[in-house]
């Protein structure tokens, strides 16, 4: 893989991150006739969703006379597959990909150029904000991957223990939080190492979040200005949110200053943390018979992670998959309308039942699907954000952003922390 790797970097080096490098401008082909369309999905589709996957592919066979080859995949080693079948020439015609692997194969030149087609793509002007981002070009001038569905983190609390110490409506502000919190530590003061919100210090993702509000879907981190990514870290709003977040861990965390959320759904299910912020489907995890306590199901709940004012909610950092069609794919012209096909309005709304849908159109679907959506839902429809969309940005920059919180959480002073790894990813992003 890394062998590999190193061709896809060198490649987008050499081209130009706000092109795609040499991406082809897509066209929508129904001229299927004699031919085979190879798609590449996750199996979570075969798993979760089946019926949007069959409805597409009916409809895609109908309308262009093509054989559709749906081949599953695993998330195991599967950048090592692609980077090999992108390199090979023998690449699939439409493609599933994390949204956050998408940046290096956009700028290599890896993915068909979507922008001239994207209007045809339904509810296109209503995709959520940081999934559409992580398909984008650095500058967000031009599209290669379609978002297709998302996770979102929320916040999981015990409504027992809410309601043993007085606490009996979910809060609507961090003001609120903060003073439900101090309760539930009260009423829990006698329990060995509890935590009325457990927020381990190395968490980065949610302590960035406390910081996003005043930015940008793509300006948290870092922002790109003409060929140059400067820093967002060291200003002064996003330290203000930070401080916030370190009040919060200070005070109702045990989480420690070295860990980060790996392990949080094991621990809450232990039964001596009352609120994490998490995946929606973390809530699953926290009551599996295999990795935590059943006997929870009733007792836990989940809310959008408030804000600073009600109704708004601290920004989420959004997750999941994009679709593409790779540039050397034997069919792009009828790949892209598999693509458009798949996330059409009719199957879109499908997958709701199941997942948060790639636009906000439909986000009402999923939060009516369940009671338990409306959470991961609201938070979707709020203000989320999106890491750099960088080839450049690699897990060390992870790595340096949960050192430095990780150092915010034991004692050290945010502003100092995040200039040090301000200037380290910034010099990672510029090459």
């Amino acid at each position: 893989m890394a062998a590999i790797a190193t061709v896809l970097v060198a490649s987008a080096c050499s081209s130009s991150s706000s092109s795609g490098g040499d991406s082809k401008p897509a066209t929508l082909s129904k001229d299927g006739k004699g031919k085979t369309v190879t798609v590449w999905l996750m199996d979570d589709a075969q798993k979760g969703w089946p019926t949007v996957v069959d409805a597409a592919k009916k409809q895609f066979e109908s309308e262009t006379g093509a054989t559709l080859n749906i081949q599953w995949q695993t998330w195991t080693n599967y950048t090592t597959k692609l980077d090999t079948a992108l390199l090979s020439g023998n690449a699939p015609d439409a493609i599933e990909v994390g949204n956050t692997q998408t940046a290096k194969y956009i700028d290599a030149g890896s993915f068909v150029d979507l922008t001239g087609v994207k209007s045809q793509f339904d509810n296109s002007d209503k995709w959520l904000d940081s999934l559409a981002a992580s398909g984008q070009n650095a500058d967000g001038s031009k599209t290669y991957a379609v978002p297709y569905y998302a996770g979102a983190r929320v916040l999981i609390y015990r409504k027992d223990l809410f309601a043993a110490a007085g606490v009996t409506t979910p809060p609507t502000t961090l003001d609120e939080l903060k003073a439900d919190l101090t309760k539930v530590k009260a009423a829990n003061a006698s329990t060995p190492g509890f935590s009325a919100l457990y927020l381990p210090g190395q968490n980065w993702y949610t302590a960035a979040s406390f910081g996003a509000g005043s930015f940008g879907v793509k300006n948290v981190v870092a922002q790109k200005s003409g060929a140059k990514w400067t820093g967002t870290l060291t200003d002064p709003k996003f330290i203000d949110g930070v401080k916030t977040w370190d009040d919060l861990q200070k005070n109702f965390s045990v989480g420690g200053t070295t860990t980060d959320e790996a392990t949080q759904d094991a621990l809450m299910a232990k039964g001596n943390i009352g609120a994490i912020v998490g995946a929606g489907w973390e809530l699953g995890s926290v009551i599996d018979p295999k990795t935590g306590d059943p006997k929870l199901a009733d007792k836990l709940a989940t809310i959008a992670l408030p804000g600073t004012a009600a109704g708004s909610p601290t920004p989420a950092f959004l997750g999941g998959s994009d679709l593409a069609v790779p540039s050397k794919a034997a069919n792009p012209g009828l790949g892209a309308t598999f693509l458009q096909i798949y996330t059409n309005t009719q199957q879109q709304t499908e997958l709701a039942k199941f997942a948060i849908p790639n636009n906000k159109t439909l986000t009402a679907a999923y939060k009516a699907a369940k009671p338990e959506n409306k959470a991961a839902g609201d938070a979707a429809e709020g203000s989320t954000w999106f890491i750099p969309n960088s080839p450049m940005w690699s897990g060390a920059d992870e790595t340096a952003l949960k050192t430095a919180f990780g150092a915010i959480a034991a004692g050290g002073d945010p502003a100092t922390e995040l200039k040090k790894v301000q200037d380290t990813v910034i010099g990672d992003l510029n090459g």
